[in-house]
């Protein structure tokens, strides 16, 4: 089952199958996965890196999304791609002569996933290709906010029409302050009972029980209770899950997504 996902930024993971440079890996960011392999196995002519030109077919097996913007997957980019010049990972150990590039570059990610700003990030890691699936180190695991899924991704655009429809919002008051929230611009709705909170409001919400820190990972609607990723939150600001009941059963149905997905699980 392929799963759709709007306003997509992500950064991936190439390997090359290619006998003459094989277990060469690449680093990269897209909006786009399916469009972005093609170009890297068309070549630089067809928008393909330079680092993987005339080196295919390559592989795209891994990609980690969620991030708010383009900015943010883009320095997440940067920094896995460079774990020395980064200074966030100069503490990790260089890579040994014994291990191989791909074993590698996981682990650095598993190391970037826990430590900030990226631990806070509301992110998924998708494994892309079954056959390439490693299983991270059990004193490395990602948070546990961060789920691990499998199978090809679909991105899309979020409509004109669902970002007009969630700026436009009548006075109503902020669960918490009581206060009205005379713009949607600093107000934030609840995905399951469209309760509304001013962002700053919830934040504080959020935050009591994480003190110390600026930005919620999730929390408790303060009206309906739901436990809710911040992420999502902002995602659903912005436009996305326009079918917000759909959210909690997106596989209910999916026998063989289920049966897909507990194989790979059961061998991590």
């Amino acid at each position: 089952m392929v799963h759709e996902i709007e306003n997509f930024y992500g950064v991936y993971l190439l390997f090359c199958t290619n006998p003459k440079y094989r277990g060469r890996t690449y680093i990269g960011f897209t909006v786009n996965p399916n469009r972005r392999i093609q170009q890297h196995n068309r070549g630089r002519n067809a928008g393909g890196a330079r680092r993987t030109h005339g080196k295919g077919p390559w592989e795209m097996v891994l990609i980690i999304h969620g991030f708010p913007n383009m900015i943010s997957a883009l320095r997440f980019e940067w920094a896995w791609t460079k774990p020395t010049e980064s200074r966030r990972l100069r503490y990790l150990q260089k890579k040994k002569n014994s291990e191989k590039m791909f074993a590698y570059k996981i682990r650095v990610l598993s190391e970037m996933l826990r430590i900030g700003p990226w631990n806070r990030l509301p992110l998924t890691i998708r494994w892309l290709k079954q056959d390439y699936m490693v299983a991270f180190d059990p004193h490395c695991l990602p948070p546990e906010h961060m789920p691990v899924e499998f199978g090809p991704v679909k991105c899309t655009k979020v409509k004109d029409s669902a970002k007009s429809s969630s700026s436009t919002q009548l006075a109503i008051s902020c669960d918490i302050c009581h206060s009205n929230c005379m713009s949607s611009s600093n107000c934030l709705k609840c995905l399951r009972c469209s309760s509304s909170s001013h962002t700053v409001c919830l934040a504080r919400h959020f935050l009591k029980s994480d003190s110390g820190q600026l930005l919620p990972v999730e929390g408790n609607c303060p009206s309906c209770n739901a436990c809710i990723l911040w992420g999502d939150l902002i995602r659903y600001k912005h436009g996305c899950y326009r079918n917000p009941i759909d959210l909690s059963q997106e596989y209910e149905d999916d026998a063989e997504f289920h049966q897909w997905a507990h194989e790979l699980q059961a061998q991590m």
